[in-house]
């Protein structure tokens, strides 16, 4: 069963819909209980770093999450749930889940507009399991993006493609059990939809 944690942020039904076009069904939910019997994990997520972080306390799904990812569960981060997996994020200098070392920063240069919205390429930088992932995608493919926000993780080997606004940016990452993405492939049509079929049918789901 594929869950999408349902803690109040995001276009949900998009994602939803997404799973559909490919043929999977996926369900939207904040039952704990759910989430744990699942086989792959979606956090999704559109808006505040903090505001996410505060209602994922609310609803006790902190550590949850975290078992998921640390007992090696399939695991896809949609856009915020990218930036949630980090440290911190100068976005309300908000803790974030801690599960990869690094920072959330903001987007701070005068001649770019924010946010960055729209469709923009990404450069697949690894190879083996993480370009397996973008397998029948070509390289510099284009994605639909909308955020202020990018993430810097310490370990540059966990950086699965880069996208250039004004610098470049990590605009997704792999790493073992988990895959996650700054742009949206909910979004992101005929692209986007093979990039979630290839992590699925890769997790065996």
């Amino acid at each position: 069963m594929i869950t999408i944690i349902d803690y109040g942020m995001g276009n949900l039904r998009s994602v939803q819909k997404a799973f559909e076009h490919i043929g999977k069904n996926a369900v939207i939910t904040d039952d704990r209980k759910k989430i744990l019997k699942s086989s792959l994990v979606v956090l999704p997520g559109v808006g505040s770093f903090s505001a996410a972080i505060a209602n994922l306390k609310k609803l006790n799904l902190i550590e949850t999450v975290k078992n998921i990812i640390l007992d090696g569960k399939p695991f896809l981060g949609l856009c915020l749930g990218l930036q949630l997996l980090f440290e911190k994020s100068e976005e309300g200098n908000c803790k974030g889940l801690g599960i990869f070392k690094g920072k959330v920063k903001k987007f701070d240069y005068p001649l770019l507009k924010i946010p960055h919205m729209g469709w923009n390429n990404a450069r697949c930088k690894m190879q083996d399991a993480g370009c397996k992932i973008f397998k029948g995608i070509k390289n510099n493919s284009y994605f639909y993006f909308v955020h202020s926000f990018y993430v810097v993780p310490k370990n540059k080997n966990i950086i699965a493609t880069i996208t250039n606004y004004g610098i470049n940016f990590t605009s997704s990452i792999f790493y073992k059990n988990i895959f996650a993405t700054q742009f949206h492939p909910e979004k992101s049509q005929k692209n986007g939809l093979k990039l979630l079929k290839n992590y699925v049918d890769y997790t065996g789901n």
